[in-house]
Formats: C-alpha cells, structure tokens, sequence
C-alpha cells in the first residue's frame, strides 16, 4: 500500500472538506506515519475516517475528530500540551509537532512501552510518556496550555482541570449516560472555566473515565 498517498488523500478528503484549515495541523497530520500507530493487521486501514482498535479496548480516534479538536485547541510553538490516555502514542506524536513540549500520560503497560518506543523512534525528543491513572492527570509537570482526552469520557476530572493554565485550553469527546459524544472545548481565564460544544462526536470511551466524576459542563 501507497501510505504516503493514503496520508495525501486524508488530508484532502477528511481534513480539508470537514473544516480543518489550519496548515499548521494538517502538515503535522500528512506526514506523521499513522500506520505505524496501529496493529499490523490494521495497517491498510490507518487513514480511514473510522476508529482504528489497537487492543484492549482502546482506539485511535478518527481524524477527522482530533484533527478538528486540535483546531479548537490552537496549540502553539512555545505551549505545553498533555495527552490523557495516549495509547500508541499517535495523538501525542501530532501535537509534538505543534508545541514545545507534550507529555503523555497513559495506564497500560503495554501502551505505555509502546507509545515510548514509537515517540523516540520517530525523533519526537519533545514528548515524553508517563504510566499514571489517568484522572489523575500529571501534576508534577502542571500546569499545561493544552489538555487533549484522547477518547469519549463522562466529564473532565476535577483534578485534571486544575493543571489547566491561565489562558488553557482542553479538549473532550464529553458522552452522556445514552446519549451522543460531543467535541467540547474549554477555556480557563481569571482562573474561571467556561466552556462550549464544538461538534457531535461519536468516539470511542477511554475506559476509567466513563462514568461521572469531576466537572460537568
């Protein structure tokens, strides 16, 4: 299979005509190697507008929904962005291009071997993975400009939103109890959080963080 035009035809077909226009993130997301991020068996399927299973119940996200998310987050050259539940490292990798420095907080073993691996292969010296609960959050490195969930949860953790900067920004698929996904973005200024829907997202749930806990918007 021809990846690298798979990745040209992402861009083009997922990105572009879904109202992602920031060159920035759609230059991050046509050149990173999405193929490797996924099990071998899955790799002709990596650019597909769908949620990729890459085991034990975890996924990556479609494009389409990170790469509008990331939009809505604006991450810049000098922020610092954390990943919660970044699996195979994919997620991460994308943002390692947008900002200074990304850490990557991840529960799995397994994932967070292989996340590592992946990261320093592909030169992303900015991105560092940590094995952690995930609604916890990485407070030791708070606090952070950018905080991405990398799959569906039930509300933000109350601890994690408190890593938010002044200024902040976090991203979430936010899944009622039976109801759709909805991409929210919040913001954190004069240390108040408000927040907005974005879009319906239909994603998969990052598991330990399904079931209400913290801050509902």
């Amino acid at each position: 299979m021809d990846f690298a035009e798979a990745r040209r035809n992402m861009v083009e077909s997922q990105l572009r005509t879904n109202r992602i226009s920031e060159e920035s993130i759609i230059l991050a997301m046509g050149k990173l190697p999405r193929e490797r991020f996924v099990p071998e068996k899955y790799t002709d399927m990596a650019y597909i507008d769908e949620d990729l299973p890459i085991g034990r119940d975890r996924y990556l996200i479609e494009p389409m929904v990170l790469g509008r998310m990331l939009q809505a987050a604006a991450p810049q050259s000098d922020d610092a962005a954390l990943v919660i539940g970044c699996g195979t490292g994919y997620s991460a990798a994308v943002l390692a291009d947008l900002c200074g420095a990304v850490l990557a907080l991840e529960s799995d073993k397994s994932f967070f071997a292989e996340a590592s691996a992946l990261l320093s292969t592909l030169g992303a010296d900015n991105a560092v993975v940590v094995e952690g609960p995930l609604d916890k959050g990485w407070a030791a490195q708070a606090p952070y400009n950018v905080i991405l969930f990398d799959g569906a949860i039930a509300d933000v953790p109350s601890e994690i939103l408190g890593q938010l900067a002044e200024d902040g920004r976090l991203t979430a698929v936010i899944q009622s109890d039976g109801g759709i996904g909805r991409a929210t973005l919040m913001q954190k200024r004069g240390n108040v959080v408000s927040g907005r829907p974005l879009f319906d997202a239909a994603i998969p749930a990052l598991p330990g963080l399904s079931k209400s806990a913290g801050f509902v918007f």
